[in-house]
């Protein structure tokens, strides 16, 4: 492990003890999806639920793994996920 990699798991580490990080995040989501229904326009939607979670799982990965220099073992690390997890959604999302 770099010593920069280190760092930045540390620093990340450190992020995630701050109770404020947690509510921009929401605080995005929250609007996207206020976005999302009111651009529905009375149209009955399916499957949100899996629809949010594919939409935000890809730029996770590709931002945590671009934090860590694509260093695999690090990413699952920082997501809290085995490395084979991650293997699997990296490939599924073609950032393998």
């Amino acid at each position: 492990m770099t010593t920069k990699a280190s760092n930045k798991i540390i620093a990340t580490k450190r992020l995630t003890h701050r109770p404020e990080n947690g509510s921009v995040i929401a605080a995005s989501v929250s609007k996207s999806i206020k976005q999302y229904l009111k651009d529905l326009n009375g149209e009955t939607p399916g499957n949100v639920y899996n629809m949010v979670l594919v939409e935000m799982e890809k730029p996770l990965l590709e931002e945590v793994m671009r934090h860590v220099e694509n260093n695999q073992t690090h990413a699952a690390a920082l997501l809290g996920i085995n490395r084979n997890t991650l293997r699997k959604k990296l490939k599924t999302y073609g950032l393998d």
